[in-house]
C-alpha cells in the first residue's frame, strides 16, 4: 500500500471514530480511546528509535511522563489568581513542546553513545525524573496524578474494581 493512501485512510478511520464517540457521548469510550492513542504513540515512538535506528530507548516512558506532568504543573498553577488558566488543548500543546524539548535535548547528549551505552543513559534519565517526580508533592507525590474516569460503562457493571 502507497504511503499517501495509507495516511489518508489512517486520518479518515480517526475522524470517523471520533465523530462516533462524540455522536454517542459515551465517556466510558472517550477515556478508553485515549488510552489506545497513548499506546500507539508509545509504540511508535518505540518503533522510530528502537526498529528503525537500532537504538535500545528506556526513555520513551520518561519523556511521555514529562509532558504530562508539565500539564499537571501548569493546571495547578492556574489554580492560583496570579496565573490564568489555560484551555486543555493549550496544556497538550505545552506538554509536547517540554517533551520534545526534553526529548531534543537527550538526543543532542546521548545519540553518540552506542549499545549498551545508550541505553543506560535513557533509562537514567528515566529514573532520575521517576525520582523527582514522586518526592514533588506539588504533583502528587508518590500518588502520581491521576484522572478520575467514568464509573460506569455503557455495557453494564463498573469500569473499576472498588476495594
Amino acid at each position: 500500500m502507497r504511503a499517501p493512501l495509507f495516511f489518508a485512510l489512517a486520518i479518515a478511520v480517526a475522524v470517523v471514530s471520533f465523530l462516533g464517540i462524540r455522536v454517542a457521548g459515551s465517556e466510558y469510550a472517550f477515556v478508553a480511546g485515549y488510552v489506545v492513542v497513548q499506546y500507539i504513540v508509545l509504540a511508535t515512538a518505540w518503533n522510530i528509535l528502537g526498529g528503525y535506528a537500532g537504538y535500545v530507548n528506556f526513555g520513551t516512558a520518561a519523556f511521555f511522563a514529562m509532558g504530562a506532568y508539565s500539564t499537571v504543573v501548569m493546571y495547578k498553577l492556574a489554580q492560583n489568581e496570579w496565573f490564568p488558566a489555560l484551555p486543555v488543548p493549550m496544556l497538550m500543546v505545552i506538554g509536547g513542546v517540554v517533551s520534545g524539548a526534553v526529548g531534543f535535548a537527550t538526543g543532542y547528549l546521548t545519540l553518540r553513545l552506542r549499545g549498551v551505552y545508550f541505553s543506560i543513559a535513557t533509562l537514567a534519565l528515566a529514573v532520575v525524573l521517576q525520582t523527582v517526580i514522586t518526592n514533588w508533592d506539588f504533583v502528587g507525590g508518590s500518588r502520581g496524578a491521576y484522572v478520575i474516569r467514568p464509573g460506569t460503562s455503557p455495557w453494564g457493571g463498573a469500569n473499576y474494581m472498588e476495594y
